[in-house]
């Protein structure tokens, strides 16, 4: 694009970028996103967010019926424009392990996407993904927040109707959850070592 020293990440293109130009960029910042064209780069986390990230990946993967997977910070291609990283997703097996492509999966490949809420994500967590979420049909979005020291997740679920979300439950303490599969998760312990 320009000087050579400069990386084109750096330079957006009228119109910003699109999910094929993310796609080809390298040495680009761990969890950068794509929304919206632009580049959305991640603050570090505290502790709780990754911890808390740890707690759901484990036992999601571990509750999860056969034909679904449970993974971690991986991009999702929503739209032209659209390619963020949810903290935790449940995919279908077959994306799982799909080889092609290693890097994101598709919207259609999620049956439920997290995000877990840091300060610098807040409006992002709580407006802009979960519409983008919605209006690419992924049937569930948890946002897990830290509230007055206590973990909590809002469930929604996606309204064929209206194609957005409707809130389906808030959790404290104990998440439990019939959809998209039998789940049950001890709170409590997020933020603390299980053995």
């Amino acid at each position: 694009m320009g000087d050579s020293s400069v990386p084109d990440w750096l330079l957006p293109p009228p119109g910003g970028f699109t999910a094929d130009d993310f796609l080809r960029m390298r040495g680009l910042p761990r969890h950068t996103e794509l929304i919206d064209g632009s580049l959305v780069f991640v603050s570090p986390q505290e502790k709780w967010h990754g911890r808390v990230i740890n707690l759901l990946l484990a036992e999601l993967d571990r509750q999860a019926p056969d034909g679904l997977r449970a993974d971690r910070e991986m991009a999702v291609r929503l739209a032209r424009r659209q390619m963020p990283e949810p903290d935790v997703l449940i995919v279908t097996a077959e994306a799982y392990d799909r080889e092609d492509p290693s890097t994101h999966y598709f919207a259609d490949d999620l049956v439920l996407a997290v995000e877990v809420v840091s300060p610098d994500s807040e409006d992002r967590d709580r407006d802009t993904k979960p519409r983008k979420y919605a209006a690419a049909g992924i049937p569930h979005y948890w946002r897990v927040e830290k509230v007055n020291g206590q973990t909590v997740v809002y469930v929604y679920e996606r309204d064929p109707a209206t194609g957005g979300y409707g809130v389906a439950g808030i959790h404290r303490d104990r998440l439990k959850v019939a959809v998209p599969f039998d789940i049950g998760i001890d709170l409590s312990v997020a933020g603390r070592r299980v053995r």
